[in-house]
């Protein structure tokens, strides 16, 4: 049964930093995307950032790029998110995805997701 577990998420002020990380169990990821996914109150999820587990490939959203980064630990079987220079409108629950497919912003290929972890980004 594969398991995403985020965690990380905080409260922090505009121009703060925070990494979420996601432990993923279950199976062997090591042909597998890994997402992360957000989805602020009122509106749809949106995506943040993939990377192949492998890292040869990332793939950002414009409004985060240059600010976030994803790296993974293939021996810890996690993946972190990076958030520099937070912004209020990066406040949001924060999901982390895994998906068979090949890196993908669309969340529908995503086949498995954790709980969500909340990050809040004050003015």
């Amino acid at each position: 049964q594969v398991q995403l577990v985020e965690s990380g998420g905080g409260l922090v002020q505009a121009g703060g930093s925070l990494r979420l990380s996601c432990a993923a169990s279950g199976r062997t990821f090591s042909s597998y995307t890994m997402g992360w996914f957000r989805q602020a109150p009122g509106k749809e999820r949106e995506f943040v950032a993939a990377r192949s587990w492998s890292g040869g490939s990332t793939y950002f959203a414009d409004s985060v790029k240059g600010r976030f980064t994803i790296s993974g630990d293939t021996a810890k079987n996690t993946v972190y998110l990076q958030m520099n220079s937070l912004k209020p409108e990066d406040t949001a629950v924060y999901y982390c995805a895994a998906t068979p497919r090949i890196i993908s912003k669309s969340s529908g290929q995503y086949d498995y997701w954790g709980q969500g972890t909340q990050v809040t980004v004050s003015s």
